[in-house]
């Protein structure tokens, strides 16, 4: 049987949506008082707002929110929505009504995840994830556990290193996403199970493989929101698909734990892995959640599904920033020579003094949001910009429209790292500026569900970033063209829509560093 292509299904999302108008009437019931609910741009049966809506949905909400306002109500074929578009919206959300805020929706792809209510990221706000956040804040993520995990990242890195000068010698493009890919997965499977990812013959390289797997599975099967309960239907098998990765996924995560068990996981939790700590919280009989297999299964998922392939997409879009714009480039190079010299490899203890550096990965990062778009439950009434939002509601937050709105941002849709640089001498005329500039740059989200490996995110991008241009000129290897293109691929990740190929020149002085770092 011939496979089913993305085009294949999207046809068949919306024959079902057209065949249905036979079937059903809109659910949606209409507010005895309109006025006081957000604003709705004009809608079709059944389809709602989806002729609205075109492959990039951050854009798509975007333009409406321009047109409609910044808090406006959709209904995208069964599956209604508010989507807020503003800082000022969002720190309601993230601040005045957090607690109210604190769930995230569920959406299709649940019902066929074998750890349904185990998953860390989107688990109902309760004793289980306050647990799981706490436990992220204070060991597995906290700065004294990333500390020993210091010489993990670096010896990671100089393997990049070391395979990007190899492909500059052969004279072929490197495939930047890939091999930044592979870079992020290696550190999170030494982090989390003490073994790389990449050339190893342990049951990691698999844990990854459907880890990516399962991940886009799932993006899928978000699009079948838009049948509502039809969606539960499975016409093409996308979660039945999903279930059996998950299940060969559990298969090997016990082979995983199992072999730590064997090893031994007492003691003190420094120099050990996730998986150690996990296995010995679980048998803490003191601990105010008893943490069961399941939950620390289905952690490992959400690491390994979401937590690597996130930093990747940031960084190319970085490189690919850089490389359009060779002055500031020469600046972060420049800056990276000053401080650390030319006798070594940047490490991670120099980041602190590379302010430039680090205003390049956040003006990156605002422009680029990796997740453009949050999901928020509400679990009360309450009142948003003036507006009704009622129990239940699905509040959409649109971060890449928050951080390009011209209200918030000078110039919004130019990369300008020094509009985060802040002199000195300007410190105490500034600190109100800089305290409104942190509630309108929210690339992690906000409140107390703010994605907790937000620290070691930016660890990873700045000291790979800062290697990257210290050891390489990049030039372009998409057919010849000097700039990068900055297209943007549809999905829910914002990634690039064509591969980040590129030829990376060793700088010349730093070229014999390289072959010895290993």
């Amino acid at each position: 049987m011939a496979p089913i292509t993305d085009i294949q299904y999207y046809c068949f999302l919306f024959c079902i949506l057209l065949v249905s108008t036979l079937l059903f009437r809109s659910y949606a019931k209409k507010p005895t008082n309109p006025s006081t609910f957000p604003p709705s741009p004009p809608s079709l049966p059944i389809v709602g707002h989806l002729h609205l809506i075109g492959p990039l949905l951050h854009k798509s909400f975007q333009s409406l929110s321009r047109q409609y306002g910044p808090l406006i109500s959709l209904r995208l074929g069964f599956s209604p929505c508010i989507v807020l578009s503003s800082a000022a919206l969002a720190m309601e959300v993230f601040r005045t009504h957090d607690l109210i805020f604190a769930f995230r929706p569920e959406f299709a792809s649940t019902q066929f995840n074998i750890y349904n209510g185990s998953n860390f990221f989107t688990a109902p706000y309760g004793t289980y994830w306050r647990f799981m956040k706490k436990l992220c804040m204070t060991e597995l993520l906290a700065d004294r556990q990333l500390a020993g995990f210091v010489g993990v990242k670096q010896e990671e890195i100089r393997h990049f290193l070391r395979r990007l000068l190899e492909s500059s010698e052969s004279g072929k493009p490197v495939d930047v996403g890939a091999e930044l890919t592979r870079l992020t997965n290696n550190i999170i499977c030494r982090m989390a199970m003490t073994t790389r990812c990449s050339g190893s013959t342990y049951e990691s390289e698999e844990v990854r493989k459907l880890g990516d797997e399962i991940a886009k599975l799932g993006g899928k099967l978000g699009l079948g929101e838009i049948l509502g309960p039809l969606g539960k239907l499975d016409p093409f098998g996308y979660g039945k698909k999903l279930r059996n990765l998950i299940v060969q996924f559990d298969e090997l995560l016990e082979k995983v734990l199992r072999e730590h068990e064997n090893d031994g996981a007492e003691g003190t939790n420094e120099g050990k892995d996730l998986v150690d700590i996990l296995l010995k919280t679980s048998k803490d009989e003191k601990a105010e959640y008893k943490l069961t297999r399941t939950n620390i299964k289905a952690f490992l998922l959400d690491i390994f599904a979401g937590g690597t392939d996130t930093s990747a997409k940031a960084m190319q879009w970085t490189l690919a920033m850089l490389i359009n714009h060779p002055d500031i480039l020469r600046k972060v190079r420049a800056e990276i020579e000053f401080t650390v010299g030319e006798t070594r490899l940047v490490e991670e203890s120099d980041i602190h003094n590379l302010p430039y550096l680090q205003a390049v990965i956040k003006e990156t990062l605002r422009l680029f949001p990796v997740l453009p778009i949050i999901g928020r439950e509400c679990t009360e009434d309450c009142k948003i910009g003036g507006y009704d939002v009622k129990k239940k509601s699905r509040v959409l937050i649109n971060l890449y429209a928050i951080m390009r709105d011209p209200d918030s941002w000078e110039d919004p849709d130019s990369f300008r790292p020094e509009r985060f640089l802040m002199k000195s001498r300007e410190n105490l005329q500034r600190q109100e500026e800089i305290k409104n500039q942190s509630s309108k740059f929210l690339p992690f989200g906000g409140g107390r569900r703010g994605c907790p490996g937000a620290s070691h995110a930016y660890t990873i991008m700045h000291l790979t970033v800062a290697s990257m241009v210290q050891c390489f000129d990049w030039v372009n290897g998409d057919n010849g063209l000097t700039e990068v293109s900055l297209e943007q691929g549809a999905g829910f990740n914002l990634r690039m829509a064509h591969p980040l190929l590129c030829f990376p020149i060793p700088v010349a002085k730093l070229q014999p560093l390289i072959p010895t770092v290993l």
